[in-house]
């Protein structure tokens, strides 16, 4: 009895290793650093769901001086996390980005703003100096500048850009009259600084007709002409959006994952936890991750509406599929 026991453990360890082998390896770069705006990754990973689809994924947390198209042409990723008016932009620019899925169906940028440094509507914009993220985050922001009128450059400038850090201290420090937030995110450093909403304008960019689609999984276009990597991508929609859906349904338990995973343990339980609440907000749908061809439009629309200075200068073309969600979801 006992030798057959052995034999039984020793075919379970063979087959263990035989699949841990024939796992495929996978590396998702992500925008920005190890925080619950990514929770769905990290889930699928804690909880087995790319171990299911026989994948071994690499999850690399990004940063203030990652910029992921640049990572994925250079080779140091399979998918990435990005906004597509930075992906578009990109695109136009001769990095062929394709857009697989879609995770985010609404935007959570916003401008938070100062009362008391006298913005208590868009009107009150000119002659303020407002913070800005750049580094491809800049593009909705420009786009509403123009559709409001008002000049963002050059002598006759109608406001001052302030090109605004990873933090929120130049509207705690009166440097700006207004700073860059998500609703996830920033706002709620804000709020933790010491300022009442009461004591703030916000303005959400998907009130104010320039919301564009926010982070969205992408590939480089030749390797969807690759059979076997489009039936490596599909598994990985497959697992993430699993991931995703469990993340939803037990957001304090997905903080919780966010958190172990969080090396360099700047993040908090109260912090992250808040932040799974609003993410899950931004993620809507019976189809999750699925792009909404409508709201693809209306983002594409929104880059070329500038008439001074438009994010992209012509629709894009191939810039995304639905081939890989529709057969992740076959399977």
């Amino acid at each position: 009895m006992k030798k057959i026991s052995l034999l039984a453990s020793a075919a379970v360890m063979s087959f263990m290793a035989v699949s841990a082998q024939a796992a495929d390896k996978l590396t998702l770069q992500l925008k920005w650093v190890t925080q619950a705006q990514f929770a769905g990754y990290f889930v699928a990973k804690d909880k087995g769901f790319y171990d299911e689809v026989g994948l071994d994924v690499t999850i690399k947390p990004g940063g203030p001086d990652v910029a992921p198209a640049q990572v994925l042409a250079g080779g140091g990723a399979d998918v990435v996390v990005d906004w597509m008016p930075s992906a578009l932009a990109t695109r136009e620019k001769g990095v062929p980005l394709v857009n697989i899925a879609q995770v985010f169906s609404k935007s959570g940028m916003m401008l938070t703003c100062r009362k008391d440094m006298g913005v208590n509507s868009s009107a009150d914009f000119k002659g303020k100096t407002l913070g800005v993220w750049f580094f491809g985050n800049e593009y909705p922001f420009l786009s509403w500048m123009d559709k409001l009128g008002l000049k963002t450059s050059g002598t006759a400038a109608d406001i001052t850009v302030l090109k605004q850090g990873f933090n929120v201290d130049p509207i705690l420090q009166k440097q700006a009259a207004c700073v860059s937030t998500m609703t996830y995110n920033e706002y709620w450093q804000v709020i933790d600084a010491g300022l009442k909403p009461s004591e703030l304008s916000v303005f959400k960019y998907e009130e104010q007709g320039v919301g564009t689609l926010e982070d969205g999984l992408y590939v480089l276009e030749k390797n969807l002409k690759n059979d076997a990597m489009k039936d490596k991508l599909a598994r990985f929609v497959k697992a993430s959006m699993k991931g995703w859906q469990y993340a939803i349904d037990n957001t304090n338990e997905a903080a919780d994952i966010v958190l172990e995973n969080d090396a360099t343990g700047a993040q908090t339980e109260k912090h992250q936890r808040r932040m799974m609440g609003e993410i899950a907000k931004l993620i809507g749908g019976n189809k999750l991750g699925r792009l909404d061809e409508a709201s693809y439009k209306r983002t594409v629309s929104t880059l070329m509406s500038g008439n001074s200075s438009p994010v992209i200068s012509k629709e894009p073309v191939g810039a995304y599929t639905q081939e890989i969600w529709d057969k992740a979801m076959m399977n």
